[in-house]
């Protein structure tokens, strides 16, 4: 049912939730949560809209060895810069039982279908963790067509489902919507993992359009490059890498050294400081989207 110890996370989040809320709101978050337990799925609806009134939206407060021990439970999940009622919010996803599949799934739909923005953050953000995680795929590509900012962020960003599950066509329009709705693609898990050979020439294509009508391109637009540089593809390395902007010469070294297309490895090779500093971690894409903030 579930893709890693659930019962781990839910002792770890309530130690967290306990040190974050009040005693009244912790009993009151308990109390919904045994009810929810016991089957009353009626309870899971009030209490998942009522949470923000008891819990407040002051942002969680964590240590780093709690962050380090939920990572270690459920690998990539990141609850660090979150509101109190979203991470409540998916402590009480996690009390309903999984036992029953269809009741399970079609619980949570419900909640999705009736759902205000605040409560898709805290929807898409627990997708990690929600049972039967084959059963998610089109409702995370369904959020990927959202238009709201904090919502499309909540799907994109320190989001270990999409890259897990989607299939590639509906990652490479994650990817895409991301570029073009300018989302910290830093942020997005798996951003190098899942590059493939579609995409890369999908950015190219976009990457020709925007200098075409002379405009600029993010430069951690070529993280999902590096490994698929070809001949079509290189005269637009060779174009950054010889820009008037640093970002992007870097960027073009990084995706070069990521390559195996010889020249690439080539234009690397006449930048040997830049490669050292490379091979010596002080060039990385994560240091590079923090220059481009």
């Amino acid at each position: 049912m579930f893709a890693y110890d659930a019962e781990k996370l839910i002792a770890e989040l309530s130690e967290i939730l306990k040190k974050n809320v009040s005693t009244e709101t912790w009993v009151w978050l308990k109390e919904k949560g045994d009810t929810i337990n016991a089957g009353n799925i009626s309870q899971l609806n009030t209490a998942f809209a009522a949470t923000p009134r008891k819990t407040g939206k002051n942002a969680v407060r964590l240590s780093s060895g709690q962050e380090e021990k939920i990572r270690s439970i459920r690998k990539n999940l990141n609850i660090r810069d979150w509101s109190i009622d979203r991470v409540s919010r998916m402590w009480l996803l996690l009390q309903l039982p999984a036992t029953e599949k269809t009741t399970y799934i079609t619980s949570i739909e419900n909640l999705f279908r009736s759902a205000e923005m605040n409560e898709l953050v805290a929807l898409y953000s627990s997708l990690p963790v929600l049972a039967y995680p084959e059963a998610w795929k089109h409702r995370c590509t369904e959020g990927i067509r959202n238009n709201i900012g904090l919502v499309l962020e909540s799907v994109m960003c320190e989001n270990p489902y999409p890259s897990e599950n989607l299939d590639e066509g509906a990652w490479n329009q994650l990817v895409l919507k991301a570029l073009f709705t300018e989302k910290p693609i830093h942020k997005i898990i798996g951003i190098e993992e899942r590059a493939n050979q579609h995409l890369a020439n999908t950015i190219s294509d976009y990457a020709h359009e925007r200098w075409a009508a002379h405009r600029t391109i993010h430069p951690q637009l070529w993280r999902s490059v590096g490994k698929f540089i070809n001949a079509a593809i290189f005269p637009d390395i060779e174009r950054i890498a010889y820009s008037e902007n640093s970002i992007e010469r870097e960027a073009a070294m990084l995706a070069c050294s990521q390559s195996s297309f010889r020249p690439a490895q080539e234009l690397l090779n006449k930048n040997p400081q830049m490669k050292t500093l490379i091979e010596k971690g002080e060039i990385t894409w994560n240091k590079l989207a923090e220059k481009a903030i």
